[in-house]
């Protein structure tokens, strides 16, 4: 099944498949954001699924890297899906949770529904 761009409340999202390619570095973000530049589409919704598990693990970066290659370009990313198992052995990634929801780039949210409910409060 292949990418979908759908309308939220007046903002083009990319929602990826969960069965899709796992994001695990740099360039597997730069090739979702193409794909959203082709799309026209101004957010990404990955499922958390498709997310490295490294991405749940600070230490290795690779979070920082692949938030940050969607901030550059101008694309927000929503990560769609219960990480509360990463989240509950984790404080820093509790906080990065909190910290990115509250901001306008990249945020943590629990389903599809969650995500067109805070696009609709922009």
């Amino acid at each position: 099944m292949p990418d979908d761009l759908v309308n939220m409340h007046g903002v083009p999202v990319l929602v990826c498949t969960a069965d899709g390619r796992t994001l695990r570095n740099e360039q597997d973000a730069l090739d979702v954001i193409g794909d959203a530049f082709g799309h026209q589409a101004r957010w990404v919704a990955v499922p958390a699924a498709r997310l490295d598990d490294a991405f749940f693990r600070l230490n290795t970066r690779v979070a920082g890297d692949i938030m940050q290659k969607f901030v550059n370009y101008g694309i927000g990313m929503a990560v769609i899906g219960d990480i509360s198992p990463h989240t509950t052995t984790s404080p820093a990634l509790r906080s990065l949770v909190l910290e990115s929801n509250r901001g306008r780039h990249i945020w943590f949210v629990k389903d599809i529904d969650d995500l067109h409910n805070r696009l609709k409060e922009r």
